[in-house]
């Protein structure tokens, strides 16, 4: 489905011109494309996968305001992007190959086109950290997740390992609970790193347990996955803990690897920004997860999309 929209659209946004392109379709890009939308600014989002970015791949979300009982990460997603459209955003699915972002006039080069804008708002996200222990490679895809909600109802009744414990690796540690009640958590430091309320959650799971101050040397197996080999910090133990299944939550990289090296970038790749959210680049700003930051959420990054959508605003009336 993904591709034929893709075919679609490629007729459609040849050399189009666009007054603001936002490269990225999370909770900042979508928000931006809202915020710049009920600005009359003509818009357009380019999303690779499916709008939502991280996001759509949570099952639930308990903090988002406004959702007493919570919502589900794809749900929260398709009304951001419904709204947007409602208010003149295009939506646009294609992937990004490169972008020039120097002078007034910024070109994106997409997979099956290049557009032209004359201001951009990074909003590219990041993606999940890969594990690096022996049998990593092996078992990518074969027994190792980066996605519960994706990839739990695979291991029902399994006995599953997850690696870190802040608040992703327990959010997703609860939902593999209504799959099986057999799950270790391996953290590399001596402590529980989520939310208390999430602490105590996961903790009501009596059966649930906790290797802190450990981490994971090997993933060991023949054709799938049969055990993981984890090291103690304190004393260099070695244990070896049954598995069926692995799901690592243990950071995120940005996915800044497609702009060239006009963009300012720190040394983990992410993109500093001033109050306003500009780049060091003028008419280009950053929002979202992709920018240097210290607390990364939903909310933070739909906040991010407004104040970087009205910096835009202002960018244009300048000129």
């Amino acid at each position: 489905m993904l591709q034929l929209k893709m075919a679609k659209q490629e007729e459609k946004t040849k050399n189009k011109s666009f007054d603001l392109v936002i490269i990225g379709g999370g909770p900042a890009g979508l928000t931006a494309g809202i915020y710049a939308g009920r600005a009359r600014i003509k818009t357009a989002i380019i999303e690779e996968m499916i709008a939502g970015g991280q996001s759509a791949t949570t099952e639930h979300l308990e903090n988002y305001p406004g959702f007493k009982n919570g919502v589900g990460g794809v749900e929260l997603a398709m009304m951001m992007e419904e709204q947007a459209k409602k208010f003149g955003t295009e939506v646009i699915y294609d992937s990004v190959v490169s972008a020039k972002l120097e002078g007034e006039e910024k070109e994106i080069h997409l997979a099956s086109s290049v557009i032209k804008a004359k201001s951009v708002i990074i909003a590219t996200g990041a993606t999940p950290r890969r594990i690096k222990a022996e049998g990593s490679e092996k078992f990518h895809g074969k027994g190792i997740s980066y996605c519960a909600t994706c990839d739990g109802a695979l291991f029902r009744d399994k006995k599953i390992v997850i690696v870190g414990a802040g608040n992703s690796a327990i959010e997703e540690g609860i939902f593999m609970q209504r799959f099986s009640d057999d799950i270790t958590f391996v953290q590399d430091l001596p402590y529980l790193t989520a939310e208390k309320i999430l602490q105590e959650r996961i903790k009501s799971y009596p059966k649930t347990k906790f290797y802190l101050g450990a981490i994971v040397k090997s993933i060991n197996g023949n054709d799938k996955v049969e055990s993981v080999t984890i090291k103690v910090a304190k004393d260099g133990s070695e244990i070896d803990i049954p598995a069926d299944g692995v799901f690592v939550y243990i950071g995120y990289s940005p996915k800044t690897g497609f702009f060239g090296k006009e963009l300012k970038l720190n040394e983990q790749g992410y993109i500093p920004t001033d109050e306003n959210l500009k780049t060091n680049l003028d008419g280009v700003y950053a929002a979202g997860d992709v920018r240097v930051k210290d607390f990364r959420q939903v909310i933070t990054a739909a906040a991010d999309g407004a104040i970087a959508a009205h910096s835009v605003e202002k960018y244009l009336e300048n000129k």
